[in-house]
């Protein structure tokens, strides 16, 4: 069995809104179909350019990040 991607979820919504005058039950079908498409998403984003130290080394000057500001 092939798990639910965003386009299938789609076309359940849409002919549950289709069948039901545009509405789509809280719960229903299509919402679970929606959900389980989410959950089968790839999560793994990529590191921001400008990101936490990898190195264990403080932030500050030529680190390329801000130290924190003093008080």
């Amino acid at each position: 069995m092939k798990n639910m991607n965003q386009s299938a979820a789609a076309r359940i919504q849409a002919a549950e809104a289709k069948a039901n005058n545009g509405l789509v039950e809280k719960g229903g079908f299509a919402a679970r179909a929606q959900k389980a498409a989410a959950n089968n998403q790839p999560t793994s984003r990529p590191a921001p350019t400008n990101g936490p130290s990898k190195t264990g080394k403080p932030s500050g000057k030529g680190r390329g990040n801000n130290a924190p500001k003093s008080k």
